[in-house]
C-alpha cells in the first residue's frame, strides 16, 4: 500500500478528519480516498464540505443580497458559513456520539474559507477540534501534481462530470488563490501580473501557521492518480452530509449582518483570514 494510503487508513480511525489545504490541490480526491477507506472497515461517514454547504447560504433569503462576483463568495456568506460549520459540529457531536460515526471536512481556510474551524474560541467545540480524535491533514501535491490538477480544473470547468463541479473554483480563482497566499508568506516573491511558481515548502509553511493551534500532519502527494474517467464527488459508499436547513441558513446570514453594520470592517477580517 503507498504511504498516502497507509496514512490514509489511519486517518480512518480518527473521530473528526479535516482535509485542509488550497482549491486545486487534491483535497477532494483524498478525502474521496479517505471515505471508501474509513466505510471499508465499517465507519458510517459524514461529509462538511464547502463547496456543498456554501449555497445554501447564497440561496437563502438574505443570503440573495450577496451573490457572488465573478466567481468570488460576498464575505458576509463566507463567515455566515463558517460560524453554521462550528455550531454544527457541537449537533453533530451530540447527534452522532457512537464510535462508529466518523466526520470528514474539506477546509479551504483561504479567503475565510471555513477557517473558523482552525481559530481558537471559548466554545464547547473547541474541545473537539483539540481533542487527539481529530486530525487536520494539510494535502501539498509536488509541483507536477499541482500542474496536473490545474489541466484537470481547466477540463473539467468546460465539461463538468457531476453537477458539483460546477461549484469547483475556476482555473483564474486558483492561480489568484495561490498569488494571495504567496502575498501573505513571501510578499517579494508576488511581481505585478507575473505568474507564481507553486512552491510547495512555502504552500506547507502557509498552512502549518493557520493550523498552529490545531492537531495536524501534511500528506505529500506526489503521484498523479488517474481521475479521467471518475469524479471525486461520486461515492460507492453512503455518505450523509451536513448542509443548513433554510432557517439556519437565513439566520447565520442574519447574525453577520447583525455583527457587522459596516460591511468595510468583515471585509478588512476577511482579508487577513490566516491570523488565527
Amino acid at each position: 500500500m503507498p504511504g498516502s494510503r497507509r496514512q490514509l487508513a489511519r486517518l480512518a480511525d480518527r473521530r473528526m478528519v479535516f482535509v485542509a489545504g488550497l482549491p486545486g490541490t487534491g483535497k477532494s480526491l483524498l478525502l474521496h480516498q479517505l471515505v471508501h477507506i474509513a466505510a471499508r472497515a465499517g465507519r458510517h461517514v459524514h461529509l462538511l464540505q464547502w463547496d456543498v454547504a456554501r449555497p445554501g447560504f447564497e440561496a437563502s433569503h438574505a443570503g440573495r443580497r450577496y451573490p457572488q462576483v465573478n466567481g468570488v463568495t460576498h464575505a458576509v456568506i463566507r463567515r455566515a458559513t463558517g460560524l453554521w460549520a462550528r455550531a454544527a459540529l457541537a449537533i453533530w457531536d451530540e447527534r452522532h456520539p457512537a464510535p462508529e460515526h466518523l466526520l470528514v471536512g474539506e477546509t479551504p481556510f483561504v479567503g475565510n474559507r471555513f477557517v473558523e474551524l482552525a481559530r481558537r474560541l471559548d466554545d464547547r467545540v473547541e474541545a473537539l477540534l483539540t481533542a487527539p480524535s481529530c486530525r487536520f491533514v494539510i494535502v501539498v501535491p509536488s509541483p507536477e501534481v499541482r500542474r496536473f490538477i490545474e489541466a484537470e480544473r481547466e477540463l473539467r470547468s468546460a465539461s463538468p462530470r457531476h453537477p458539483r463541479e460546477r461549484e469547483d473554483a475556476s482555473p483564474r480563482v486558483l492561480r489568484d488563490l495561490w498569488r494571495d497566499l504567496v502575498s501573505i508568506e513571501a510578499p517579494g516573491r508576488v511581481a505585478g501580473d507575473a505568474p507564481v511558481p507553486y512552491d510547495p515548502s512555502l504552500y506547507t509553511r502557509a498552512y502549518e501557521r493557520v493550523l498552529r493551534h490545531r492537531p495536524r500532519e501534511v500528506l505529500a502527494q506526489d503521484v498523479i492518480l488517474p481521475t479521467r474517467t471518475m469524479s471525486v464527488y461520486d461515492f460507492s459508499v453512503q455518505t450523509r452530509d451536513l448542509v443548513p436547513t433554510a432557517p439556519e441558513a437565513d439566520a447565520f446570514v442574519r447574525e453577520v449582518e447583525r455583527r457587522y453594520p459596516d460591511l468595510t470592517t468583515l471585509e478588512a477580517e476577511i482579508a487577513r483570514w490566516w491570523e488565527t
